[in-house]
């Protein structure tokens, strides 16, 4: 990544594989106003889609009690792709995740996953009504739980418990390294067979859409490999839509089809994942270099 001073500042049209600079080029994203961030438009961000829209979010205003943390965010990825998200700590982006599964007060706005409005379901509607998966960002796992036991957790919507054995039986069959642990307290398990399970239990109700809260998080170089290998297989082999969040932005952005950068509670930046990634502006704000 070239270690170039930041040019001056300017908008971009952005179009599939094109980059939209919003903010001023010589303030980092934390330090931009909100109310002056003119980040992509609509039309911009739908040019970076490939095939039909998988999630689409319209004017999110959203937050906690009282204090909204995102303003106006629109969003787009399409179906089978992966959208990651970066930018610094308070910039909003876990909370756009939690407001597109139902954890954040949505004050404003439009969120609508495979053709249905989700604005106002709750979690456990969302993941019935539109197929779609959270895994949070900290250890979820039940630690007193067996490996197994917490898969079938997972299957909780699921209306017979046979259904539930049978489909954790399934994720037993496609991830070896569980099906050995699969009689072990999660309590023991390694950071990395950790993660694996939120992965595996995410999968259990067969999920068209995975909203993924930094997925390296804690974990080793080798794990992360693995664990973005496991990502990768979930969304060209089997056709899933991953939005995530980063703080290795990076790795997020080389994985990703699609990238945003957020700052002060909007999309500040977007494009293709490998180019944000190339993008001088982004690397000298985000990458180290």
């Amino acid at each position: 990544m070239s270690d170039h001073s930041l040019p001056d500042s300017r908008s971009v049209r952005t179009g599939p594989g094109r980059v939209a600079v919003a903010p001023a080029a010589d303030q980092a994203p934390r330090a931009v106003d909100p109310k002056v961030v003119q980040g992509p438009d609509v039309a911009e961000l739908a040019g970076l889609v490939r095939g039909e829209v998988a999630v689409a979010v319209d004017g999110l205003v959203a937050g906690y009690g009282v204090m909204d943390i995102v303003h106006g965010v629109n969003l787009r990825v399409g179906a089978g792709q992966a959208l990651c998200l970066i930018g610094p700590n308070g910039a909003g982006k876990t909370t756009v995740l939690h407001s597109i599964y139902g954890l954040a007060r949505i004050r404003s706005g439009r969120v609508v996953i495979n053709g249905t409005d989700v604005t106002w379901l709750r979690p456990s509607e969302k993941l019935r009504a539109a197929s779609v998966a959270y895994i949070m960002q900290d250890n979820s796992v039940f630690p007193d739980m067996t490996v197994e036991e917490n898969l079938r957790m997972g299957g909780f919507l699921l209306t017979h418990p046979r259904q539930a054995k049978e489909a954790a039986e399934k994720a037993l069959d496609k991830y070896k390294a569980l099906a050995q642990r699969r009689a072990h307290r999660a309590s023991v398990l390694s950071g990395g067979e950790r993660r694996l399970l939120e992965i595996a239990r995410a999968l259990m109700m067969n999920p068209r859409v995975l909203l993924i809260d930094e997925p390296s998080i804690g974990l080793e170089p080798r794990v992360i490999d693995m664990v973005f290998e496991i990502l990768k297989e979930l969304q060209q082999r089997e056709g899933r839509t991953i939005v995530l969040v980063e703080q290795n932005a990076r790795k997020g952005l080389e994985f990703a089809d699609i990238g945003y950068v957020l700052s002060a509670g909007r999309v500040a930046m977007a494009g293709a994942g490998a180019e944000l990634a190339r993008n001088p502006d982004v690397g000298r704000l985000f990458l180290g270099g």
